[in-house]
């Protein structure tokens, strides 16, 4: 027994002796995504994502995490790193406001009136290190990859400039439009050849007849002038993945995502269609207004998922939000409020606050005369187009 008992321990010793070392990944580690000629970049687009950086898998033969750095330089030699990304994944996204931001930092501008350049190079690399520090064993650092950075140029007056003021949209699957001119989307002129604007899409519903689809217009009110699915397509378009031929009539878009808000980007440079989220597309005081409360149950009473009111116009606020009346069985106050700060429940206005604002609220809305005199919804549960107008002072639901 006293010899299986010293042998049993040494056993255990022997193995809390063992070390692990890094070895190199014999494929080392690079790029694997396909970059563009240039990167044209335009304040409009800035919340969208420029480019996903993804690279191969590396191995270093030890049980622990492997951490990825993607680096940023303005220098080829990366003497300082301008912007560096941890992850445990292999690909990451950059936005078009992080290439701007290093693009100001190595001397361009959008201005045609000053001597600064609109364009030059950015330097990406990234490096793989086992464990999470970086300053301890074995890593791995890819080859340089130089990207051409353009800034879209104003004019010499600050407005940027496209063949068309602004672009249009009608169709079923932007509901705020329809199928007709009364009130068609409007993608405005935003960046040199940039058109972008808010919209709310929403995809096919397989259980109804026809298929709800949209298409653009060059002109307001002139059915000739329509650009269709195709006619993007045969010019060498990139149209986003959340799009498709609808493969009706006209051949029109079709949206093939959840409904919702989204900021809608045609970059005539790039020759692209794109996607995002929401972004401010006017001036107001706030970039946009808050919203939670149990009345609007995407949000409910805290700040994980607030409905945001985007700054859509001078002083005007509007977004698509679900809402729903009091339920009646359980005697809860179904109930809402604005913020003009996420996360700050002291920058709240509630009903009382814009009546007092000479506020003209919409009548589906009344003071829940609740502790806090929030909104109470009195309508049928739905999605709504909620908009706030600063500058006409009222609140209204479509």
């Amino acid at each position: 027994m006293a010899f299986v008992a010293f042998v049993g321990l040494n056993s255990c010793s022997s193995d809390d002796d063992v070390v692990f070392i890094a070895q190199p990944d014999t494929e080392g580690i690079n790029f694997t995504n396909s970059f563009n000629e240039s990167y044209i970049l335009s304040p409009a687009t800035s919340g969208n994502i420029a480019e996903r950086f993804v690279w191969n898998t590396v191995d270093f033969d030890v049980p622990t995490n492997i951490t990825y750095q993607l680096q940023a330089s303005i220098s080829e030699d990366f003497s300082n790193l301008d912007l560096f990304i941890n992850t445990g994944e292999n690909n990451i996204g950059v936005k078009v406001s992080q290439l701007k931001t290093l693009a100001t930092d190595a001397g361009m501008d959008d201005d045609a009136e000053t001597e600064a350049p609109n364009s030059g190079l950015i330097y990406f690399r990234v490096k793989a290190f086992a464990g999470t520090d970086g300053g301890n064993g074995f890593s791995e650092t890819s080859e340089t990859k130089s990207l051409n950075i353009i800034l879209a140029e104003k004019s010499l007056n600050g407005v940027p400039v496209c063949e068309f003021d602004q672009l249009w949209a009608v169709g079923s699957a932007m509901p705020d439009a329809g199928w007709g001119w009364s009130t068609p989307a409007k993608f405005a002129c935003s960046g040199n050849g940039v058109y972008s604007g808010n919209v709310y899409l929403v995809p096919d519903d397989l259980l109804s007849e026809g298929v709800e689809a949209f298409r653009f217009f060059s002109e307001e009110s002139n059915w000739d002038s329509g650009q269709n699915y195709p006619s993007f397509v045969d010019n060498d378009y990139t149209i986003d993945e959340l799009f498709r031929d609808a493969e009706d009539g006209d051949n029109n878009f079709e949206f093939l995502g959840d409904a919702g808000n989204y900021s809608l980007t045609i970059d005539t440079n790039n020759k692209t269609i794109t996607v995002g989220e929401q972004q401010v597309a006017g001036v107001c005081e706030f970039d946009q207004l808050w919203i939670v409360g149990s009345g609007t149950p995407d949000a409910g009473w805290g700040w994980a998922t607030p409905v945001q009111v985007i700054c859509n116009g001078e002083g005007v606020y509007s977004t698509h939000v679900n809402l729903i009346p009091d339920d009646l069985s359980n005697g809860d106050v179904e109930a809402f409020r604005f913020f003009t700060e996420e996360s700050n429940w002291d920058s709240g206005k509630n009903y009382p606050g814009f009546i007092a604002e000479d506020y003209t609220i919409d009548a589906l809305f009344r003071d829940a005369g609740d502790g806090d005199n929030n909104f109470e919804f009195l309508g049928d549960a739905g999605n709504y187009l909620l908009t706030v107008d600063t500058v006409a002072k009222t609140i209204t639901l479509k």
